[in-house]
């Protein structure tokens, strides 16, 4: 997505380890123009599959996934919360999963009354690198006995195993940009 690529390019800046910050268009302050093109081009790359509701992860997720939504006829978002929460009670599903920014191991847990059999689950997150947040919903979605029909990310770390580990699962993977390499502090994509 062209003008996703050039909005990394003019306001994205690399840090150390590997790290995109983009904080000042996508995951603190949110253009919601942008987002509605990325709601587009989801259900562009998802329109052969029928979808009853949208999965996301807390907090960068919510955001994207609400707007997307409402490109696939106003379907329920429902988010995976990182945190103990303890009005949700056990009834839940949980999966165990790793963050890669910020190196830390916590379960994520969505209450089984918002995730029913056969559901037909896109899962949509702002970034895909090792594949741990999305395995974690993926997990989630099945343990429901619902389908997950792909993962829609929409900044792909391609030097990392995400995309194959989400692909080993057998689980379809779109990215909107795809990120080659970070050299001298510069983004190349793929």
């Amino acid at each position: 997505m062209e003008l996703l690529k050039k909005r990394i390019l003019e306001d994205g800046v690399v840090l150390n380890g590997n790290i995109l910050k983009v904080d000042s268009f996508l995951n603190h302050q949110m253009d919601v123009a942008l987002f509605n093109e990325f709601g587009k081009e989801f259900k562009r790359r998802f329109s052969d599959t029928k979808v009853t509701k949208i999965l996301t992860i807390e907090a960068s997720g919510i955001g994207i996934a609400t707007i997307v939504a409402q490109h696939f006829d106003n379907v329920p978002v429902v988010f995976a919360k990182k945190m103990d929460d303890s009005k949700l009670g056990n009834n839940v599903y949980q999966s165990y999963v790793h963050s890669f920014t910020k190196n830390k191991d916590y379960f994520v847990r969505v209450s089984k009354d918002f995730i029913n059999e056969g559901d037909q689950i896109l899962i949509i997150d702002d970034f895909l690198a090792n594949g741990c947040a999305a395995k974690g919903l993926i997990d989630i979605v099945r343990q429901a006995n619902a389908n997950p029909i792909g993962v829609g990310i929409v900044i792909e770390k391609g030097f990392q195993p995400g995309r194959e580990v989400i692909e080993s699962l057998d689980v379809k993977v779109e990215s909107l940009a795809i990120i080659d390499r970070f050299d001298n502090n510069q983004v190349y994509f793929k």
